[in-house]
């Protein structure tokens, strides 16, 4: 195993507090723009009310029995990779986040079975990717599993860990895993951290690039839409799927900063120069003003056919392949 830098290119920056931002994309919203959100009309009330989106979900383990490399979606922003062999788990959620915010898609497989993971990633500490109770269960059922995800990450996952590896990583910085020919790289994103109140952005947030000779994923985590998509366009010029966050945008005011519009996200995938974009951060969780099937809509309508747009079905093993030659 080896970590080492993108060449040429900068990490994360840190304030005078010790506090991590991106100079591009500095944090915008404040606890009297969560007042205005909160106190004002939904546009979307009446829509929302009669929205009755479910999402289907297949209940199929067989994928932990064989050595493919595949892709699966767990819910929201939760996936199962194997590449190279090599089992990977990012930003597992596997109940509701509080009391007041409940799951809305089944979990299409009880998190005990995951048993023979050798990665859980977490892109950042928001508890729709970070959550206690998940990684702990994780980390008690696979004490081998490394752990890897953004500076300053280790305080808070530590603690639940039943002695894992946890690697910290930096903006452009590559964790290679020589033996099974996969390469790790965490990216810069426009979005933020904080776990309580007084926590703002003591840890690092971010993308995942994962990268072996056969297929390249882009696992955009949270984040607005920026020119950083470009820009890992140039890093990684020949990127096989795009998972983008499509959900959580209205209103637009106060998410652009930190989630995609179903447009943002297809202008992203576009950017990126990506083969196929795979849409989530939806249909999981209600977080926003937007009916929770309302961004699935609008990006069938936006992509209109055109067969770039990987939809998955929860729970639903899908071969990865690379899309180079397509």
């Amino acid at each position: 195993m080896n970590l080492s830098y993108l060449a040429e290119h900068e990490g994360a920056r840190i304030s005078s507090e010790g506090r991590y931002y991106h100079p591009d994309f500095p944090f915008e919203l404040s606890w009297r723009d969560v007042l205005r959100w909160k106190s004002g009309t939904n546009p979307y009330e009446e829509q929302k009310k009669k929205d009755n989106w479910r999402s289907k979900v297949v209940k199929d383990d067989g994928f932990l029995k064989h050595t493919h490399d595949i892709k699966l979606w767990l819910g929201h922003a939760s996936f199962f990779f194997r590449l190279n062999g090599v089992n990977i788990i990012v930003d597992p959620v596997f109940g509701k986040l509080t009391p007041f915010t409940p799951r809305f898609s089944e979990l299409p497989v009880q998190p005990d079975k995951f048993t023979n993971l050798d990665f859980i990633l977490v892109t950042h500490d928001h508890r729709d990717h970070c959550d206690e109770a998940s990684l702990k269960l994780l980390m008690r059922n696979n004490p081998r599993a490394t752990v890897v995800t953004g500076l300053g990450m280790a305080k808070v996952i530590k603690p639940w860990a039943d002695g894992q590896k946890i690697v910290e990583m930096d903006w452009h910085q590559q964790f290679q895993l020589e033996n099974h020919g996969l390469k790790i790289t965490y990216l810069p994103t426009r979005h933020w951290c904080r776990r309580w109140l007084t926590d703002m952005n003591l840890r690092l947030w971010g993308a995942f690039v994962l990268e072996t000779t056969e297929v390249t994923i882009y696992f955009g985590g949270d984040s607005g839409y920026g020119h950083h998509f470009a820009q890992a366009r140039e890093l990684f010029p020949k990127i096989d799927y795009a998972f983008l966050g499509i959900g959580a945008f209205a209103p637009v005011w106060f998410m652009k900063s930190n989630h995609m519009s179903p447009a943002d996200a297809w202008q992203a995938f576009h950017d990126l120069g990506a083969r196929a974009l795979v849409p989530m951060h939806y249909g999981t969780f209600d977080l926003s003003d937007e009916p929770i099937g309302e961004p699935e809509r609008l990006l069938r309508e936006i992509e209109d056919g055109s067969g770039k747009v990987d939809f998955l079905t929860i729970g639903e093993s899908r071969q990865l392949r690379t899309l180079a030659s397509i």
